[in-house]
Formats: structure tokens, C-alpha cells, sequence
């Protein structure tokens, strides 16, 4: 493992604890919000959707940003990848006297 990977799995780790511990903490706001509320079942479903488009938002802009920068990594170590690979092969020489017309292609 590369001293990339390590930095890359330790970024990977502490968002996505981050993104657990903000769901935990809406979570548990949401929890004693509608336990203080006493029943009004209007405030609660206000409540209780404010806390999962949160979740859920939150939850949704760290998968994706986290995709979109194994997206770009994948690439850039790609390009690095044949920026460094040997020289391409030339191509085969011409079968043939010199100056004979080319063989016709199949169908």
C-alpha cells in the first residue's frame, strides 16, 4: 500500500464517520424533539421530516462527492499510468514489392 492509498482510506474513514456521527446527532435531536412535544402530531411530522431530508442530504453529498473523487483518481492515475507505459509498437511494414497497390479489403 502506497502512502497515497493510507491517506486516501484515512480521508474515506473519518468522512464517513463524520457523515455517521451528524445522522446520529439529527437522529437524537429529532428523538427529543418529538418526545418533548406531547402528541401534537403536526409540529411532529415537521419534525421527523426535517430530520430525514437532513439525513438523507447529508448522507447523499458524501456518497457523492465521495464517487465523483474515486471517479477523478481513477483517471488521473490512468493518465499517469500511460503517460509512463512504453512507447507505442510501430506499425507492421507493408507486405509487398514497393510500389504494388494495396490488398483489398473484406467486407
Amino acid at each position: 500500500m502506497s502512502q497515497d492509498d493510507g491517506l486516501e482510506l484515512a480521508r474515506a474513514r473519518y468522512g464517513l464517520f463524520a457523515v455517521l456521527a451528524s445522522n446520529l446527532a439529527i437522529a437524537g435531536v429529532a428523538v427529543v424533539g418529538v418526545w418533548r412535544l406531547d402528541g401534537d402530531k403536526a409540529v411532529i411530522v415537521g419534525v421527523l421530516t426535517a430530520a430525514f431530508t437532513a439525513v438523507s442530504s447529508m448522507t447523499t453529498a458524501y456518497l457523492g462527492i465521495k464517487a465523483i473523487s474515486n471517479t477523478a483518481r481513477s483517471i488521473a492515475l490512468g493518465e499517469r499510468h500511460e503517460r509512463t507505459a512504453a512507447a507505442p509498437e510501430p506499425a507492421p511494414a507493408a507486405s509487398g514489392a514497393p510500389g504494388s497497390a494495396p490488398a483489398p479489403r473484406a467486407p
